[in-house]
């Protein structure tokens, strides 16, 4: 089968300043998503879900969680080839450089991937959320006897600017691309599209950052450009600006979303809690995987819900919860009311033997009588009682040692412990 002569290659991104302070203590991909996952276990899942069973995740910038939940969580019995590698930026006789850029990353990994059997490598993204059946973009660029497909999603002209945009022929090959085009040209970039898009404004075909390259084309590609660093800046419009590659493209009109920055990240968040929501958390076929943490079941006293995901291993008092996502181990006092809020939860549990032979030591989680709304709240904070945290559009941008502003988004940094009766925002 095509997905078992394939290497996957996830990227780990780089400082990921865009989602600090989630990013201040680890990578974009160990960031947590829907109370129980991690961002990195989107494009594992998806590639499990897909039959490829080789991966290898790249990473750099503060890795150590990234590295010890995917040793935790994905591991494959030894009858299989199967495997999910960190392959850690390194400094070797031949580079003394950390990664410099997506394609950078890969080029000085490719020793570790010449020692496999494969036809294929798929090029995939630490941070996005999307479902995806890899074999169907595997078996199109099979079928187009192409040198490099690049996955494309449409977009309208305001999030055009943030990609790179490609126009292709009739028979989807892509003949021109442009990386994060200026307004003014956009209207030169518009793509034949169907009806089904264009009617809702969706008129230019973005990359989705996903790459399938055929065996050999990235060494040579590689060759072409010695000096390149990025895939989306440098080696795609390459590609396709010679004759000497096939460059495809392979449309996807599914749900898919960047998590590029602490708005886009909230929002991705707070839509899985739709009462349709556009990413399926519960199929029975294509699962999200993750660490499993054997959580005894989450309680619940007398607490008004409506649209919240509610994870494993919590204690909660709450008044009322509203279109929320609470985390694992959460913990949150009574006569609280959350609105548009993410607890990421709790790492362990406070035993009463600890409290009592410790008065002073301040409980975890959120205490009684808090208003918290358009908030997130990181691990292990803690959240004294009457607080009010209200986030809106009409906060300006702060950062202090116990929060951040970003965005009217106020997020509570990890550890953080916010005194009782604080006011921030409102």
């Amino acid at each position: 089968m095509i997905a078992q002569r394939t290497l996957a290659i996830i990227l780990g991104g780089g400082v990921g300043s865009r989602l600090y302070p989630l990013t201040k203590d680890r990578s974009k991909p160990a960031v947590p998503i829907a109370g129980k996952f991690r961002l990195i276990d989107i494009p594992i899942s998806n590639c499990l879900n897909s039959d490829i069973r080789r991966m290898y995740v790249l990473t750099q910038f503060n890795s150590a969680s990234l590295n010890k939940h995917v040793k935790n969580a994905f591991s494959f019995d030894k009858f299989t080839n199967g495997f999910v590698d960190i392959l850690a930026a390194e400094q070797t006789r031949h580079s003394q450089d950390w990664f410099q850029g997506t394609a950078d990353a890969v080029r000085k990994s490719v020793p570790h991937l010449e020692i496999h059997d494969f036809d294929y490598i798929l090029i995939l993204s630490g941070d996005q959320l999307y479902q995806m059946d890899f074999r169907k973009i595997l078996n199109y660029h099979k079928e187009k006897n192409a040198d490099l497909t690049v996955a494309t999603i449409p977009v309208v002209a305001k999030d055009a600017t943030a990609f790179g945009i490609m126009k292709t022929n009739k028979d989807g090959i892509i003949e021109n691309f442009i990386e994060k085009p200026e307004e003014d040209v956009l209207p030169h970039w518009k793509s034949e599209l169907p009806e089904s898009m264009t009617s809702q404004g969706k008129d230019y075909l973005a990359s989705m950052g996903i790459y399938v390259f055929s065996k050999g084309v990235l060494s040579r590609l590689f060759a072409d450009k010695p000096n390149a660093i990025d895939f989306g800046k440098e080696i795609i419009p390459h590609a396709v600006g010679t004759d000497d590659y096939v460059t495809t493209s392979y449309p996807f009109d599914h749900y898919w979303t960047d998590i590029g920055n602490i708005s886009s990240f909230f929002e991705a968040n707070l839509r899985l809690t739709d009462y349709l929501p556009e990413f399926n958390l519960y199929d029975n076929i294509n699962q999200i995987y993750t660490n499993s943490r054997m959580l005894s079941p989450t309680k619940i006293f007398g607490t008004r819900m409506n649209q919240a995901l509610i994870s494993g291993g919590g204690i909660i008092h709450a008044e009322s919860i509203t279109r929320s996502v609470i985390g694992v181990r959460s913990r949150i006092g009574k006569h609280t009311h959350l609105d548009s809020v993410i607890v990421m939860g709790i790492d362990y549990y406070q035993t009463l033997k600890d409290l009592e032979a410790n008065p002073e030591v301040e409980l975890l989680g959120i205490g009684e009588h808090c208003n918290i709304k358009n908030t997130i709240i990181d691990k292990n904070a803690k959240i004294g009682d009457n607080c009010t945290i209200i986030g809106h559009g009409g906060l300006e941008d702060i950062e202090t040692d116990l929060y951040c502003i970003k965005q009217g988004i106020i997020i509570i940094n990890k550890n953080a412990s916010i005194p009782a009766g604080t006011v921030i925002g409102g």
